[in-house]
């Protein structure tokens, strides 16, 4: 158990077949993956979904993203466009709601 082909290890002669390799000659995109994500590493998602707390419009902006596909960029941005496309929904019911709410009241007065 645990034994690897020799075809998963490094060839060079420095390595002589300790190491293995960060990056997968056949999926080129894998390699993408080791940089860090923008926005102190959270994603452009996530940081868009906390600070849409602060500024609503935000949310609409990386709604606006999810909806582009701006994932297929890096799909570990995905995740966190999505929460902000839900908490743009649930905005923007809760401000229908509460606008609603206010106009009924004001012609019964």
């Amino acid at each position: 158990m645990g034994e690897a082909n020799s075809e998963e290890f490094c060839h060079c002669q420095g390595c002589l077949g300790k190491y293995t390799l960060l990056r997968d000659e056949e999926n080129p995109r894998l390699a993408m993956f080791e940089r860090r994500l923008p926005c102190f590493g959270c994603g452009i998602g996530w940081s868009s979904f906390l600070l849409g707390f602060v500024c609503p419009l935000i949310w609409y902006y990386a709604t606006t993203l999810y909806c582009c596909k701006y994932y297929n960029r890096d799909p570990r941005e995905r995740p966190g466009l999505a929460a902000s496309a839900i908490a743009a929904v649930i905005f923007t019911a809760a401000t229908i709601v509460t606008l609603s709410t206010i106009l009924i009241i004001w012609a019964y007065k």
